[in-house]
């Protein structure tokens, strides 16, 4: 894939992502897990996350990346509201801080290409998918933790029969 072709899937992704987001939604979910593991995979897989040219600065740009998703996966799932169900069943739904959030964590991405670019570094594009993916992943599991510890509901006790 070309350097254009992926930055406009990683693009039309994260859209899909924070559309999703932003509607109630079960948070016990197993898709998005895959999905972003496969998007790691692919990241990983077209080679040239570090620059070979480089070697101790791309691994330690890299590094800084990584962790920049982590931080933003967490800060976006803390702006998710998380909430249970009379039947127990967790929810959740992005608010307009989470949308907020993933504009930063655009914004720290493109900057860190740019930063990356001025040091002389030339990173694979797909280093954007392994990005991406994992930011999605910390999310995910961040808000299904977040769901887990909710209180339980508790049973409704069953209504007596009326007599007269």
């Amino acid at each position: 894939m070309e350097s254009t072709q992926i930055a406009a899937l990683s693009v039309a992704v994260v859209l899909f992502v924070v559309y999703r987001q932003m509607m109630t939604r079960r948070t016990e979910r197993r898709g998005l897990f895959v999905f972003a593991g496969v998007m790691m995979l692919v990241g990983l897989a077209g080679g040239g996350v570090v620059d070979i040219r480089h070697p101790a600065l791309g691994v330690l740009m890299l590094v800084v990346e990584l962790a920049v998703a982590v931080g933003f996966g967490f800060l976006r799932a803390a702006t998710v509201r998380v909430w249970r169900d009379e039947a127990g069943v967790t929810w959740s739904r992005g608010t307009g801080w989470t949308a907020a959030a993933w504009l930063a964590s655009l914004a720290s991405r493109v900057a860190l290409l740019g930063a990356g670019y001025a040091l002389g570094l030339s990173p694979a594009p797909t280093s954007v998918l392994l990005f991406v993916g994992l930011t999605i992943a910390v999310q995910s599991v961040v808000v299904t933790l977040r769901a887990r510890t909710l209180p339980r509901v508790p049973a409704r006790p069953a209504s007596s029969p009326l007599t007269s």
